[in-house]
């Protein structure tokens, strides 16, 4: 008998080992499936279109297709060479700076970019904040921020960190670009007016301009002024009946139409080399110019990680701590402004944030190494793009060799062009990056959302521009943790079938519960079990909110029972998720969970004192002891 017993067992111990074995073998063989699985994915077809769009219209490319980028990336190439040349001196640098950065994003985004209409460059909101953190103007500091601002877009797109855009709202966004187009136009007021000063802020650059206002140089102001007219009124022509092409024009009104539709779109470069002649005819003293332009391409070279200040060197870390929390704000700014713009330009498509993120990282890598400035999608320039019938994210490479030109043959003749027409330039193109429009549909929407829109507008306006979009962003995050910790509750007494009085007090709590708002529905559902409930009448929390539940939560509504239990008062939950019911009697031994009307009718007739169970009263009801 012993004998048999060992066999049994010894049986019974290989049984164990061999299925040990086999969940091991089991185990060993889902992992490597799991590998398997995701490097047939990240190889596939499917990933190499998502993450190269490139594949998915190169294919399709036609002689329209080809047409259509021509014109648009032509018209966009004569938009961003002067509004390039501007920036630079936003920034704080030289004008061949900007032109730097104008030309390997369109290179760039052709391969990796999925919105056909975006244009990579320059931009008025990234120059103001490459300036407010390259010190002492030092262009070194300038491409290093290009080059790290790339490095961390592009991984916090391999980390999918894209949804942390989302914690930045439209009134945050609405408030910050108004604050930074006011910002940039009030520092271009001394390039209008002629006059030379420096000035950090907005309150600073007018008390500035009025201290200097009897040095103006009239010339200057005359040609500023009149750019301004002129570039805001060839601004309008396009959107005239005379510049729509109409189906039953002739071959000479079609083209007709196309050249008004051209200067108008291309009116910054009109209006620059107009007044480049101007000056260059006039005496050497008329205007105040731009000043010699250093000639040629960029040298490809990888991006500095030392400096030089008074001869002394400065390394890497020093740089990057003399950066600051630019590191951060900027990449920031560049994903928010380039994700904004992609979906005001999808035409109802859903846009592909991540693979966003991994060309616009890859554009400031890229362009790091020909000495640009941080980049991001123009609103702008992907305007004209889009209204010049770009077909495919190609345009960029006629305006990418429209500037490679420019600044191997014209940089000569840019120093001729006048500072004041250059100011008119950024004038007339961030005035209408002041979102008044919002205000009002979102006061209609929702008044609350008014706080984070004007305290976001006037912290960048009057303090900084970064700590604007933290305040905006605190603000959302202090209102919505509020609704969270402060749900609405709703109370309400349900009468008796005969009217004879109340059949018990309803308690329906209007959000999750969790250990934000533990303690104001536990104060809610006392208040109504000793007012309307007068400390008798059973009360009926019903759950169908709540998504989910927390240890502290689970302990609050514990010592909700008990103080219930120990006025003998009957208190139920209804309508309660599995999820919730398990937190619940994970801690509460004599909690009472109702699963119909039936059960709670059955509550309201058998209440026995503290000692009522509910399985007593029928059967459904969750009580543990």
């Amino acid at each position: 008998m012993t004998e048999k017993k060992l066999a049994s067992l010894g049986k019974a111990e290989e049984g164990k080992s061999g299925k040990l074995t086999m969940n091991q073998n089991s185990n060993t063989r889902s992992v490597s499936d799991i590998v398997q699985a995701r490097a047939r994915k990240f190889f596939s077809k499917k990933t190499l279109h998502q993450r190269l769009p490139i594949t998915q219209w190169l294919p399709k490319y036609n002689l329209e297709s080809l047409e259509g980028d021509m014109v648009a990336g032509l018209t966009v190439g004569l938009t961003v060479i002067p509004q390039g040349i501007a920036y630079a001196l936003v920034a704080g640098l030289t004008p061949n700076y900007g032109l730097y950065s104008a030309f390997m994003g369109c290179f760039v985004y052709m391969f990796l970019g999925s919105c056909k209409d975006i244009t990579i460059g320059p931009t008025a909101i990234m120059s103001i904040m490459t300036h407010e953190y390259s010190v002492d103007k030092n262009p070194d500091y300038a491409i290093l921020l290009c080059f790290l601002s790339g490095i961390i877009i592009f991984a916090a797109a391999v980390c999918n960190l894209g949804f942390l855009i989302t914690f930045i709202s439209k009134p945050v966004i609405a408030g910050f670009t108004s604050a930074a187009a006011i910002s940039i136009a009030s520092s271009q007021l001394k390039g209008l007016f002629g006059l030379s000063y420096q000035s950090e802020s907005v309150i600073e650059a007018f008390s500035k301009l009025f201290e200097n206002i009897g040095d103006t140089r009239w010339q200057d102001l005359t040609l500023g002024l009149c750019s301004i007219v002129v570039l805001l009124l060839m601004r309008k022509l396009k959107d005239l009946k005379i510049t729509k092409v109409q189906p039953d024009d002739s071959t000479y009104v079609r083209i007709g139409r196309k050249m008004l539709f051209l200067i108008s779109v291309g009116r910054n470069a009109i209006v620059v080399i107009v007044a480049g002649i101007i000056a260059f005819a006039a005496k050497s003293d008329t205007f105040t110019l731009t000043g010699d332009i250093e000639a040629g391409l960029p040298a490809f070279k990888a991006p500095p990680f030392s400096t030089w200040d008074n001869g002394t060197e400065i390394y890497f870390s020093e740089m990057v701590s003399n950066v600051g929390a630019g590191i951060i704000i900027i990449p920031l700014i560049s994903i928010l402004e380039s994700i904004a713009i992609a979906s005001a330009f999808a035409g109802g498509k859903t846009i592909d944030a991540t693979q966003e993120m991994y060309a616009l990282g890859m554009c400031n890598i890229l362009g790091a190494f020909v000495q640009s400035i941080p980049v991001t999608g123009s609103f702008s320039r992907t305007a004209v793009n889009s209204t010049s019938g770009v077909k495919t994210p190609a345009g960029g490479i006629v305006t990418g060799l429209l500037v490679v030109l420019a600044l191997a043959f014209l940089t000569p003749y840019f120093k001729y062009i006048p500072k004041a027409t250059l100011s008119a330039v950024i004038i007339c193109a961030v005035i209408f990056m002041v979102e008044y429009e919002t205000v009002r549909p979102i006061w209609k929407a929702r008044q609350l959302d008014q706080i984070p829109l004007w305290g976001t507008f006037l912290t960048c306006l009057f303090w900084k521009l970064e700590f604007g979009i933290l305040v905006g962003v605190g603000i959302n995050l202090a209102i919505l943790l509020y609704g969270v910790a402060r749900p609405k509750v709703n109370v309400s007494t349900v009468l008796r079938k005969d009217e004879s009085g109340p059949h018990y007090v309803l308690v329906e709590p209007r959000s999750g519960l969790f250990f934000p708002s533990v303690d104001h529905i536990r104060g809610q559902v006392t208040k109504a079990g000793v007012g309307p409930a007068e400390s008798s009448v059973m009360v009926v929390v019903d759950c169908k909110h709540f998504t989910g539940i927390d240890y502290t939560a689970t302990k609050g509504m514990k010592s909700l029972c008990q103080d219930f239990e120990r006025r003998h008062q009957p208190l139920v939950f209804t309508n309660v998720t599995p999820g919730v019911e398990r937190g619940l009697c994970s801690l509460i031994d004599d909690i009472v969970i109702a699963r119909s009307s039936d059960q709670i009718d059955a509550a309201y007739k058998n209440p026995q004192s503290s000692a009522w169970r509910a399985t007593d009263l029928c059967p459904g009801f969750c009580s543990i002891k």
